[in-house]
């Protein structure tokens, strides 16, 4: 009996192996290339872009900002049309739309037509991470969900990492030799909306629908990730709960407004990261050079990478992902609090990385506790809701982050409203943690779900 369970658990492993090789590579490129799309303003600004178009310090900001107004606008509407439509057709919609609109950005000839087009870029972006995490959920079952949610992921890392030297090499090349009489800053915005075009059509014929449509599985590993799947289904998640009862969901909303913590510190360590390393130099009496100031930077965000997939291996072995995001939010937590009172450079590259690796791991993390929850379209609505939720923070931490620098005078302060989000984020994923863990305990003892024997109330909900 061990033995047949041994065999078995190595086909599973076996199964699990060839899907993710046959799907992530497309899909962690096609993350890299999104996530580049969204933040190649920010290295096309100081270019020449804000120059050209006679952008302000805060006309930019808009331009950045109004970008997620369309985003969260069709979030949740995308990700329900994915799940009725199907992957290969409405995510290949999704690639082509915003690699044209990005191709588009490169003609921009005002500050108007700009935030147009970064409105429209939102918009054609909406559902795209949701929906891809969706469709993993599709394909993994439990014991490899969380990694594979987390690989994904884990491109946003090398997007962060590889941004810089490939925005600046794509501006040297167009401001060089003008191709297509653009600038650099222009040449920069058509070059990576290029491939988001060809990596659309590319999708069309690439996916299948699901399990079931796939070709290059035979029909005893369909068979296989059936079972699995639906085993998970009756023992780990809620089931399909329908898309009112998702939105009236208090589990739901609090793991938004946690995930919303996590992002909010991952975006005000994007934006502000460069800044507080170039003022080292006059903090700390140390002078870098451009490409040190390039490694430096990169350091947390590396960190942040290895904890996307540490905590994703962490929670398909051990279950309990609540208890991983509190870990995770703790860790952040402690990074952000030592950052505060850092008097030494290489200190506060370490404390910042600390804090990188804790955001980071317990951002990814609580999606896939959130993909391990529900089924159908629930599955759908929730990934796409406490993204959204998450997403708005790609406004409100820059901008709260330096108001409080202004405030305070302090390049330091926004570490420490990152703190009290993160401490609420643990506390929230603690609690979830127990009352799912009860609510398991309660399924597997045989004792109806919806009543507790001692007091009569209900239970996980």
């Amino acid at each position: 009996m061990m033995l047949d369970d041994g065999v078995e658990r190595a086909e599973t492993k076996r199964v699990n192996r060839k899907i993710a090789w046959r799907l992530l590579p497309l899909l962690c490129l096609l993350m890299f290339v999104s996530y580049f799309d969204r933040i190649s303003l920010s290295y096309a600004g100081p270019a020449g872009m804000n120059e050209d178009l006679g952008l302000t310090a805060t006309t930019f900001g808009f331009a950045a900002g109004i970008f997620f107004f369309g985003y969260i606008l069709l979030e949740v509407p995308s990700n329900l049309a994915l799940r009725r439509f199907g992957a290969r057709t409405w995510l290949a919609r999704i690639i082509v739309s915003w690699g044209i609109v990005q191709v588009l950005t490169a003609f921009a000839p005002n500050d108007i037509s700009l935030y147009i087009l970064r409105f429209l870029l939102g918009v054609a972006e909406a559902g795209f991470a949701p929906g891809v995490i969706f469709y993993l959920t599709l394909w993994f079952s439990q014991e490899f969900r969380g990694r594979a949610i987390t690989r994904f992921l884990f491109s946003v890392t090398i997007a962060s990492v590889l941004g810089a030297p490939i925005s600046n090499f794509l501006i040297g090349v167009g401001d060089a030799s003008t191709p297509f009489g653009l600038t650099g800053w222009r040449f920069l915005i058509l070059a990576v909306g290029v491939p988001a075009i060809i990596l659309g059509v590319i999708t069309w014929f690439y996916l299948d629908k699901g399990p079931a449509e796939a070709k290059w599985l035979t029909a005893a590993e369909k068979a296989d990730i059936e079972r699995r799947i639906m085993s998970d289904t009756s023992t780990h998640s809620l089931g399909d709960m329908g898309v009112g009862k998702i939105f009236r969901s208090g589990r739901i909303w609090l793991l938004g407004l946690c995930y919303f913590s996590f992002i909010y510190g991952t975006y005000a360590l994007t934006f502000f990261l460069p800044t507080l390393v170039v003022g080292f130099q006059a903090r700390f009496d140390v002078e870098y050079s451009p490409l040190q100031i390039s490694l430096i930077t990169a350091v947390p965000f590396l960190c942040g990478g290895v904890a996307q997939l540490l905590f994703g291996r962490l929670v398909d072995r051990r279950g309990h992902a609540g208890f991983h995001i509190a870990v995770a939010a703790v860790i952040g937590l402690i990074g952000g609090v030592a950052a505060s009172f850092a008097t030494d450079p290489l200190v506060l590259i370490l404390c910042l990385s600390l804090m990188a690796f804790g955001i980071t791991g317990g951002g990814s993390t609580t999606l896939v506790l959130v993909a391990k929850l529900h089924t159908g379209a629930s599955a759908a609505t929730s990934i796409a809701l406490v993204n959204t939720i998450g997403i708005t923070a790609g406004f409100f931490g820059p901008y709260f982050t330096g108001w409080l620098q202004d405030l305070t005078g302090n390049p330091n302060a926004g570490f420490v409203l990152i703190s009290v989000l993160l401490v609420a984020s643990a506390l929230i994923a603690f609690t979830i943690d127990l009352r799912l863990t009860r609510r398991r305990d309660l399924d597997l003892s045989g004792v109806p779900l919806e009543v507790a024997p001692a007091s009569g109330k209900r239970v996980g909900r």
